[in-house]
């Protein structure tokens, strides 16, 4: 049992270090390096549950059992080494003359794996059992194992080639790529010459491991860091940069789970809506209306610095109160509007606002507090206009 122990532990190891990479992902081709991973990954996982069985069978003496294991396990291996290939193609994004070439090899080994095999039905030309049972190892394994040999070394220095091609992180993963060839070599040389060793377990086992700890890792963290990247962008608006009407959707989202959850019990809406933007638009032109639009931004991004400001429409903004700029509300409103009403007399941006409050015996969701601040920052345009009148006249 101590045969089949080293590749037992070895499946689990693999299984726990890989569980992300043994998910199953959608066929394009932004996955296609993980796809192409994935399935070498699930060949070892073949390969590994074949030798587990090898080592029991063959120490029960089932020689029919053994012996169709046994083929199992070297088609399992050579089907590994194609399946690398096309993982290490794959990740360089070379589908040139050597990527084809390297592929190519892979096929050739695997093919001839698998032909050896059929032969050996009839006659043993890969191994055979003795009349003790006794497992005999025969001239085409060690060519099939000196052709993977060969094939791990050219895709070693493949990767080498690519890594002096490369720079920063890209270059310490193709090395790791190198590293993992040169130690799947070292260990088939070793299996060579210790045929019932699973030395071919464990080289496949330490491979993963680099793979997944030096360059799987580095990989999930760029696309989850390019994810992100693209999820900011999307909430941005284009204009002013401050966060858009989907970005604000998200948030009443959360907002309004914070509030069934208790997580939340108070928060303040204010809403803005800039003066005067057609009137901008149709005697100066939409290039004057945009940084009309963008410095009736910044006030109020001055303004409530600790709050997330939302442009939920061509003149229209909001605001979510809570923790200080909730407790300091009126002030920040006051001070809001003090500046508004000097940008007046000395004729700058204006801006209409509106503050409201979460009432909980009131309000039954936050659409009925922004139509209390919606009604407030109408109430506050009127008067702005008002004084506008009264100042002309």
């Amino acid at each position: 049992m101590y045969y089949s122990s080293i590749g037992a532990i070895s499946l689990i190891v693999l299984c726990i270090i890989n569980i992300v990479a043994l998910r199953k992902v959608e066929n394009t081709s932004s996955n296609n390096v993980r796809l192409k991973y994935r399935q070498y990954l699930l060949s070892l996982i073949v390969f590994f549950i074949s030798d587990i069985m090898w080592g029991f069978f063959y120490e029960q003496k089932w020689v029919i059992l053994t012996y169709a294991d046994t083929c199992l396990f070297f088609a399992s291996m050579a089907l590994s080494v194609l399946l690398w290939t096309r993982a290490v193609v794959a990740f360089s994004g070379k589908i040139d003359k050597a990527g084809k070439l390297l592929v190519s090899s892979g096929w050739t080994v695997f093919t001839f794996e698998i032909v050896v095999l059929m032969v050996n039905l009839f006659i043993p030309v890969v191994f055979k059992f003795s009349e003790d049972k006794e497992y005999i190892p025969l001239p085409a394994r060690y060519i099939g194992l000196f052709l993977q040999i060969v094939l791990f070394l050219v895709t070693s220095v493949f990767a080498i080639v690519m890594a002096v091609r490369s720079e920063g992180m890209n270059r310490s993963h193709y090395r790791t790529i190198s590293i993992s060839g040169i130690i799947m070599t070292f260990f088939i040389v070793v299996q060579m010459f210790f045929p019932l060793m699973p030395f071919y377990s464990m080289g496949c086992l330490f491979g993963t491991c680099l793979i997944h700890t030096f360059i799987y890792q580095d990989k999930d963290a760029e696309q989850n860091m390019a994810i992100n990247q693209a999820r900011q962008k999307a909430y941005r608006d284009g204009l002013t940069g401050v966060r858009n009407k989907l970005a604000y959707l998200e948030a009443l989202a959360e907002l309004e789970t914070a509030l069934e959850t208790g997580e939340l019990t108070e928060y303040g809406v204010a809403v803005f809506d800039v003066n005067d933007l057609k009137t901008i638009n149709d005697t100066l032109g939409h290039e004057a209306g945009d940084e009309y639009i963008k410095s009736a931004c910044k006030v109020i991004c001055r303004q409530f610095t600790h709050s997330p400001v939302f442009r939920i429409g061509g003149d229209e903004f909001v605001t979510i109160l809570k923790g200080d700029n909730y407790a300091d509300r009126d002030a920040l409103m006051s001070s809001f509007r003090d500046t508004i009403r000097q940008n007046q007399q000395n004729g700058k941006v204006i801006v209409a606002s509106g503050l409201a409050v979460y009432d909980n015996s009131e309000d039954s969701s936050y659409n009925d507090v922004f139509k209390r601040a919606d009604n407030s920052m109408y109430e506050q345009k009127r008067a702005l206009k008002a004084a506008a009148v009264r100042v002309d006249v």
